[in-house]
């Protein structure tokens, strides 16, 4: 990882910067000192032992001296900084206020959700904690967006990626690892009128405990909701946009006006939720909730797992085509639209493909379809869908590319990708080198020997 790219990670954790040069303790003696000059900002010797705690936390291993390596990236960062408040670079308070409440979710995620040992941890009350990345994340996201402005305008040609990778050895090509094409057909199965009356009876009576004051909504979310994530911080989601959230459950949410009210039943893909409003921001609004999950009987496990039998049967029979089945019988919204191909989209990794690698594969099917043969249909098999349902399926392994050595004809995209990145590390790296010299740096005598990434730093 670069230098640059790590520091955006690991800049999250530091504490805000201090401008004063020096603190001393009751007796005098120094106990924080500025250790680098950029421009008119100072970098505190507590800066960069704080990011390097933080870096151990995280298990980040340094590709150099961290007592370099970590002064570098911040030094880096305001550098980026000062260039995006004099190309007046603007972030919205909607989406400062979105990754604030991101990161206190994965810090208290660490801490197993427990709000105490995070205001313990960080030494401040949470209504600190997230006043103060307010601005770390205002300048975390400046930062990002001058990255962006700077390589925005760079492109590559298919000419130019040929001649780049026809320079290059054999040996230095890259490896695309085996990937595949999957289609599957998926069976919900019905879940019995009993064990959904048992749920909704489950909610109605946290909904009146909460009414009469005989328990607080976030005791009981921590104790029953089956949603994890939330259940260790009393329900709460965070500010959340509209689109980010199951449309029913939005719906709900975003029609909350009173925080001591519970809203009525509310099912989506995931299950059935009781809501509480927290607070409302812009176009953004922050509920905890508790959710809980009807559980599917064996019996209809069973039923689903033999349908599905039965259809696979007169697949391989030819009596109908994978793709008709998909389309008319599978009951998976995301995959009946394209005959049954599972795509990346669908994995959220921000990217659109019906090529996997099989690590990327919902474990489940990756288990499955390792072994088949391409045009092989498997036997059913239960599985946990991405919403937490359970769900039966069958799949067709559609295609298998074999791992090799990437060629311009059959990975042109994936080598396109190589070679743009290149031209956006170069054009980073040589911007960083040029605002060195116009910018004015001091460094503490510790750091003259140091190797760092970038020259100039030493005047």
């Amino acid at each position: 990882m670069s230098i640059i790219k790590k520091v955006m990670t690991l800049a999250l954790f530091a504490l805000p910067m201090m401008a004063n040069a020096e603190k001393k303790d009751s007796i005098g003696t120094i106990v924080d000192e500025v250790v680098w000059v950029v421009g008119d900002e100072a970098i505190l010797r507590s800066d960069v032992e704080t990011m390097r705690m933080q870096a151990a936390m995280e298990g980040v291993k340094w590709s150099g001296n961290p007592d370099c390596t970590i002064p570098e990236q911040i030094a880096v960062q305001k550098l980026f900084k000062h260039q995006a408040q004099i190309d007046s670079i603007e972030v919205t308070d909607a989406d400062v206020a979105q990754e604030v409440e991101q990161q206190i979710n994965y810090w208290l995620e660490m801490v197993d959700g427990s709000r105490e040992r995070l205001e313990e941890y960080k030494h401040q009350p949470l209504s600190q904690i997230r006043a103060d990345l307010r601005e770390e994340m205002k300048d975390r996201q400046m930062v990002q967006k001058m990255r962006q402005k700077l390589v925005e305008d760079i492109t590559v040609t298919p000419a130019e990626v040929r001649r780049y990778f026809a320079a290059l050895p054999q040996d230095s090509l890259p490896f695309v690892p085996t990937e595949v094409e999957v289609q599957i057909v998926q069976l919900t199965p019905k879940i019995d009128a009993e064990e959904l009356n048992r749920v909704k009876d489950e909610l109605r009576n946290y909904t009146e405990r909460v009414n009469k004051g005989e328990t607080r909504f976030q005791t009981l979310a921590q104790l029953y909701s089956e949603d994890p994530g939330s259940a260790r911080r009393g329900g709460e989601l965070g500010l959340m946009g509209r689109g980010t959230l199951d449309p029913a459950f939005a719906q709900v949410a975003f029609n909350l006006t009173d925080p001591k009210k519970v809203s009525k039943i509310v099912e989506s893909e995931f299950g059935f939720h009781i809501i509480q409003l927290i607070e409302k921001r812009g176009d953004k609004v922050n509920v905890r909730h508790i959710l809980r999950k009807p559980v599917v009987s064996d019996e209809a496990v069973d039923r689903a797992l033999g349908r599905l039998d039965s259809i696979a049967d007169d697949l391989r029979a030819e009596k109908f085509t994978f793709e008709d089945a998909a389309s008319l019988i599978s009951d998976d919204k995301d995959t009946r639209n394209a005959k049954g191909l599972l795509s990346t989209d669908m994995m959220k990794t921000g990217k659109t493909s019906s090529k996997f690698r099989m690590q990327d594969l919902p474990p489940e099917i990756a288990k499955v379809v390792d072994t088949m043969k391409v045009g092989q249909i498997s036997k059913s098999f239960k599985m946990i869908n991405q919403r937490g349902k359970t769900v039966c399926v069958i799949a067709k392994l559609k295609n298998r590319i074999d791992g090799h050595k990437a060629t311009v004809t059959e990975d042109f995209q994936i080598l396109k990708d190589v070679v743009l990145n290149k031209r956006r590390e170069d054009r980073i790296h040589q911007w960083v080198v040029d605002k060195i010299k116009s910018t004015y740096t001091r460094l503490n005598d510790d750091y003259k020997d140091c190797q760092f990434e970038f020259e100039g730093w030493i005047k």
